[in-house]
């Protein structure tokens, strides 16, 4: 299948130009629909904050968000590029790992930036260094970070060389530790998890990329070995005592164990695969909430009522095949009550997505995305298909670089007459949505819409746009009457010459009733 194409692809360019990243998709992936809905881009030239203009991060992954204790969420971010074309990882200007902050309160409209860690004016430091010598050390990659008291903890991976598509081998994983807001790191001393063999890819030390939660006196941390295929497994150590490797206690067999190799015989709490954790006690359903890409490359959600488990069911909460490329998922410490925003990772265009779903008090996700093939990413040619129509002149383009989120979107074009694209979507009645979608058009546009309408066409809610010069995000909101299908369409009147219209990551959700 089409997808399946497209991640054999990228697997094959990471590997034959040795570029640098943790995104290294495997070669299988479902086909899921998914519940999030793209709020913004949070990295990169058309980001919320344009990040490569500010700090020279054009190209970068991840995203691993943390309470920094003093008003703001630092956000750690993996091999970062200031001179990237793409697709994938690579480019000038490397930096293995970059620190940036945030203080905003109001993620609904997408996460900006306040400051980075600099070396220089309007360049973001690598704060933690890499021999940048495949075989020996590529790279080190954030992969956790919390804060204690006023110190923050950064947990990162040595990874020795990349391998095949979702293998990696690190020669340890360690915590850094910064007394002064993360702005100077020691990256030496911290508790190191050794693992032996990585230099003959037999290296399979279960806390290599690790996530952490603080719950009263205790940290935890949760882990999985180096690449994508392993299980993950959880110890805990008293919040005061996390720079002394001895006070680590890990879950196994026996329960909560301390004694030396007990790392080693920690017990899975989640089968494999699992990679790039992330995990979150919420107060609002008073579970702890596990996030991370698994073997069907969907990010994944599971709940829990303690660390060890045990871990409830999976919920795709975005799909391969929407998300092409995708990995990383890593939840906002700010998500208000019943919803979860997470930083997503895409491989192509390399740059990090904040999407968001909705969760119930049991953890359950509710409310998720209406549209099918809500970012044109199924669309088996560049010809319009199901469940996408066409009105007039219109299709698919395959390019990342006209994409807002992965390599494809929808579009319109012609000098005369309506041009629109619209989709049928099935609805509750007596329920109000919101229907979101993201535009950009030709400087000459000057008579656009995008809305939701009955299927037989009488417009119910809208809104009007003329040059949309860079992507931007219109909302509308709608209550379904005695419907059970509603029509979202977005389209201009092509009447001023030459015009067109890109459209994508289109969203219809629920919102009250």
């Amino acid at each position: 299948m089409r997808t399946r194409t497209l991640a054999t692809v990228s697997a094959l360019a990471l590997l034959g130009a040795g570029l640098t990243a943790v995104g290294s998709p495997p070669a299988a992936a479902s086909e899921a629909a998914s519940p999030a809905v793209v709020v913004g881009q949070l990295t990169g030239a058309d980001a919320t904050t344009d990040t490569a203009a500010r700090w020279a991060v054009a190209g970068t992954d991840l995203g691993i968000m943390w309470d920094d204790g003093a008003g703001g969420v630092l956000t750690a971010l993996g091999d970062t590029f200031g001179e990237w074309g793409g697709p994938g990882g690579g480019g000038g200007d490397w930096r293995s790992n970059v620190l940036l902050r945030s203080t905003d309160t109001d993620l609904s409209d997408g996460m900006t930036f306040d400051s980075a860690v600099e070396d220089r004016p309007g360049h973001a430091a690598e704060i933690i260094p890499s021999l940048k010598q495949p075989g020996v050390e590529h790279t080190t990659i954030p992969t956790a970070g919390i804060e204690v008291d006023g110190v923050q903890y950064l947990a990162y991976m040595s990874v020795r060389q990349w391998g095949p598509p979702g293998q990696w081998d690190t020669n340890f994983s360690r915590i850094a530790y910064s007394h002064d807001g993360g702005r100077t790191w020691n990256h030496t001393d911290g508790p190191t998890w050794d693992n032996p063999g990585a230099e003959t890819s037999a290296g399979d030390h279960p806390f290599q990329m690790v996530a952490f939660e603080r719950k009263g006196h205790w940290v935890y941390m949760f882990g999985t070995p180096n690449g994508r295929l392993g299980a993950a497994h959880v110890a805990r150590v008293p919040a005061d005592r996390i720079l002394d490797e001895d006070a680590y206690q890990y879950w196994t067999d026996r329960g909560w164990d301390r004694r030396e190799g007990a790392d080693r015989r920690a017990a899975e709490i989640v089968p494999a695969a699992v990679s790039e954790l992330s995990v979150r006690y919420d107060t609002h359903s008073h579970r702890w909430l596990m996030t991370y890409l698994d073997g069907d490359l969907d990010l994944v959600l599971r709940t829990a009522p303690a660390p060890q488990g045990p871990w409830g069911e999976r919920q795709v909460l975005a799909s391969f095949a929407d998300y092409p490329g995708l990995y990383g998922g890593y939840m906002h410490p700010w998500s208000p009550d019943g919803e979860l925003y997470i930083a997503l990772s895409q491989w192509d265009p390399y740059n990090v997505f904040l999407v968001k779903v909705s969760i119930d008090r049991h953890g359950r996700v509710v409310a998720p995305n209406l549209v099918a093939d809500p970012s044109f990413e199924r669309q088996p040619s560049g010809a319009t298909s199901d469940p996408w129509v066409c009105s007039g002149s219109c299709g698919t383009d395959s390019n990342h670089t006209w994409a807002y989120a992965g390599s494809h979107n929808g579009w319109v074009r012609f000098d005369s007459g309506w041009q629109s694209l619209h989709q049928t979507v099935a609805v509750e009645p007596g329920t109000r949505y919101r229907f979101s979608g993201w535009v950009h058009t030709s400087p000459n546009n000057d008579n656009g819409f995008i809305g939701v309408r009955t299927p037989d066409g009488q417009v119910l809610a809208e809104a009007s746009f003329r040059a949309v010069g860079e992507w931007t995000r219109f909302d509308v909101e709608v209550d379904s009457g005695d419907r059970t299908s509603l029509q979202v369409f977005a389209g201009i009147w092509t009447d001023n010459g030459d015009m067109w219209m890109r459209l994508d990551d289109v969203s219809l959700v629920a919102v009250g009733r």
